[in-house]
């Protein structure tokens, strides 16, 4: 089963905090509204993957249908995932050592390569050749030289992202703080990311609530965006 949700508690505070507002992003501009969906890639996804998420199946299909709702709504569709290079760039590799059980650390990270089986997208979600696809060799996809995802929003008139995918603590939540700091208008759909833990997702649900954006659920997600449309 997906993660938790936010609790009624931690939303009573937050809508009191906010002035009453439930959201910061009370509606949505189809035309300017991209989904990133971050690293659902087989060494995630993939229960015997080398960094197996056991939520990260269970969150495919509300990924499935924020990608049909974008893409219908004539919204951006762009599919992040992390990759390695030999570009001189991979020192903080080094803190992939010991992640995985038994692993010393580089057969962990040649499922990062481009070509190999952990690499690849997981093949049940629902990808379009429309769809952008965006390599990043840093857990954000924002952090300066890491990929070229900020231009490529920027040329198409992105200015608000909905952000989904694995781990909701890691690459998800460093992607919506960097994006939040360049101007970029975020929402982390909540149960369409996942964590190795519901601890570890509700932590991060609510540092995002606090200070980076939304956290909204698919529902909430395309209400707005189609409203728009």
């Amino acid at each position: 089963m997906p993660h938790a949700a936010l609790s009624a508690e931690f939303l009573n505070a937050l809508k009191a905090r906010r002035n009453g507002r439930d959201f910061v992003a009370e509606s949505l501009v189809a035309s300017r509204s991209a989904l990133l969906i971050v690293d659902m890639q087989n060494v995630f996804v993939d229960p015997a993957g080398a960094l197996g998420v056991s939520t990260a199946s269970a969150v495919v299909p509300a990924i499935n249908r924020l990608a049909d709702g974008f893409r219908r709504c004539g919204s951006t569709v762009a599919w992040v995932r992390t990759t390695f290079s030999d570009s001189g760039r991979g020192r903080w590799q080094r803190y992939f050592d010991g992640l995985a059980p038994g692993d010393g650390g580089e057969a962990l990270r040649q499922n990062f390569y481009a070509g190999a089986e952990g690499h690849a997208f997981w093949p049940g979600l629902n990808r379009s050749p429309a769809d952008i696809v965006v390599d990043k060799d840093r857990f954000s996809a924002f952090v300066e030289g890491a990929s070229d995802l900020e231009k490529i929003l920027q040329a198409r008139g992105v200015d608000t992202l909905a952000i989904a995918g694995t781990l909701t603590n890691v690459c998800c939540e460093s992607t919506m703080r960097d994006a939040m700091m360049r101007d970029f208008q975020c929402i982390l759909v909540g149960d369409a990311c996942a964590a190795r833990t519901d601890s570890e997702h509700i932590a991060s649900l609510e540092n995002a609530a606090r200070f980076f954006g939304d956290v909204m659920n698919t529902e909430d997600v395309l209400f707005r965006l189609e409203a728009s449309a």
